[in-house]
C-alpha cells in the first residue's frame, strides 16, 4: 500500500514547538485501505503536532460520524465518532513501531506519514457491535424488527401454551388423581 501525500509530514523543516493539522476524511481514504464497512463517513481530525529536540509528541483527536450498517436490522445510520490518540515518535537505529504508543524512526528520517494511525484511530472508535439508536429506545419501525419480534422465545411460549393437544390434560388429570 503507497504513502497518501496529504499524510506525510516533514516535521525537519519545522521548528520547535507545537504545531497544528487537520484532515477531512471521507470515504475515498478508507477506501485507499480496502475498508468497505462505511456507507459515508465524514470525520475530522485535528493533529497537535509538538516537536520537542529528542522527540515529537502526537496528539490526533477524530470527531464526526460514519454511516454503518445495524447489526440487528441492516438499517443504515449514522455513528458519532469521538476520540483521541496519543503518539511519541522517538529516533533510534532501525525503525520500529511495536509499540502503539510510540513509533522509532531511524536516525536520519525527515519525515513521517500518519495514515496508518487515523484509519486505526477511527475503524476502532466504531463499537464492535452496531445498534441502531431506534432499536435500543423502541422507535425505529422495521420489517426486520417486526419478524424477530413474531419469532421470539416469548411469543413462541404463548402459542405452545394455546396449541396444547386436549389428550394431554386427560393425562395430566390421570396423574392428579
Amino acid at each position: 500500500m503507497r504513502n497518501l501525500a496529504e499524510f506525510t509530514i516533514p516535521f525537519k523543516g519545522l521548528k520547535l514547538g507545537k504545531h497544528q493539522f487537520e484532515y477531512e476524511l471521507d470515504n475515498r481514504f478508507f477506501e485507499h485501505f480496502e475498508y468497505e464497512e462505511f456507507n459515508k463517513s465524514d470525520v475530522k481530525i485535528d493533529l497537535l503536532f509538538e516537536k520537542k529536540s529528542t522527540m515529537m509528541e502526537l496528539t490526533f483527536r477524530a470527531t464526526g460520524t460514519v454511516n454503518v450498517n445495524c447489526d440487528l436490522t441492516n438499517e443504515p445510520y449514522d455513528q458519532p465518532i469521538d476520540s483521541e490518540l496519543f503518539l511519541v515518535i522517538k529516533f533510534g537505529d532501525e525503525f520500529n513501531n511495536e509499540d502503539e504508543d510510540l513509533l522509532i524512526l531511524p536516525h536520519g528520517d525527515y519525515e513521517v506519514n500518519i495514515q496508518q494511525y487515523i484509519y486505526e484511530l477511527v475503524v476502532l472508535s466504531v463499537p464492535q457491535k452496531r445498534i441502531h439508536p431506534g432499536v435500543e429506545d423502541g422507535t425505529l419501525k422495521s420489517e426486520v424488527l417486526d419478524k424477530l419480534e413474531e419469532l421470539s422465545l416469548k411469543n413462541q411460549k404463548k402459542k405452545n401454551e394455546d396449541d396444547i393437544d386436549p389428550r394431554w390434560d386427560k393425562l395430566k388429570n390421570l396423574l392428579n388423581e
